[in-house]
Parts: C-alpha cells; structure tokens; sequence
C-alpha cells in the first residue's frame, strides 16, 4: 500500500515540477514519477544540509520542498541533456 501511495505522491510531484518548469508537454507519466521520487529526496536531502531540519513529505510544506528538489533536478537534466 505505501509503495503506491509513494508512486501517487511522485506522479503529483514531478507533474507540478514539469508545469513549473514548462516542459509538462514532454514528460510522460514514467518521467514524472523518476522526477518527483528522485526529486522529492534531494529536495528534502538540501533541507536537511542547509539546517532547517527533517520535513515530512505528506505535508504543503514537504510538497513544496518536493516540488522544488523536482523542478531542480528537471533544470540539471536539460542544461545536462543539451550538450
């Protein structure tokens, strides 16, 4: 039951991501659900370095963190994918 609900939460996740970073027309469902995992942990990763502590992801405040760590790993991919 948790891996699908943490499948829900990454397909959610890397589906804002790509509509905030404007590439929602080319990413496919697999793709958002890569994204938002990966980027949900290096989101919540960044939070838990730069000192503001542990969030929990099922939060608004874990959401935008997730959100953001999702939207940073789609702006390395594509710096990295155009070379």
């Amino acid at each position: 039951m948790y891996i699908l609900l943490w499948l829900l939460f990454g397909a959610l996740v890397g589906w804002l991501a790509s509509i905030v970073m404007k590439k929602n027309h080319r990413m496919g469902l697999i793709a958002n659900i890569v994204f938002g995992l990966v980027g949900s942990a290096l989101g919540m990763w960044l939070m838990d370095i730069l000192g503001f502590g542990n969030v929990n992801a099922f939060t608004l405040t874990g959401l935008l963190v997730s959100v953001g760590g999702a939207a940073l790993l789609i702006a390395v991919f594509n710096s990295l994918s155009r070379r």
